[in-house]
């Protein structure tokens, strides 16, 4: 899958767990693009890992965080139903509006190999 709103920023802590951070703004026409890209993304990551999905300090292999954010608006956090594929809830924007998601996806050991080989990025 080639990513096209989503640049990656790659850390890792003392104890091996990586995290990917992007931050991604688009005007409201393109929102519904980001959206689906995320989506995609995260599909791959329940349809890989679902099961082990946690916080990595509670014994998870992998976990995300997803906000939402607009002008003038409270940050809104937005999650993926593996069963749909679908974000919820979804932003209500206006047209002129700017939007900014950002995702954060942090694993250990096999997600976070995983996660590099499928995107191509460490």
């Amino acid at each position: 899958m080639t990513l096209h709103f989503l640049d990656f920023d790659y850390s890792e802590d003392d104890e091996g767990t990586a995290t990917w951070d992007a931050v991604a703004s688009v005007p409201a026409h393109r929102l519904a693009q980001l959206q689906d890209e995320v989506a995609a993304l995260l599909a791959w990551a329940h349809a890989e890992f679902s099961a082990l999905r946690g916080p990595v300090e509670d014994g998870g292999l992998w976990d995300y965080d997803l906000q939402c954010e607009r002008d003038g608006q409270p940050l809104l956090a937005l999650s993926f139903d593996g069963r749909t594929g679908q974000l919820h809830p979804l932003p209500a924007v206006q047209p002129h509006e700017w939007v900014t998601l950002t995702l954060s996806i942090s694993g250990a050991g096999a997600f976070a190999d995983a996660f590099s080989t499928r995107f191509g990025i460490a």
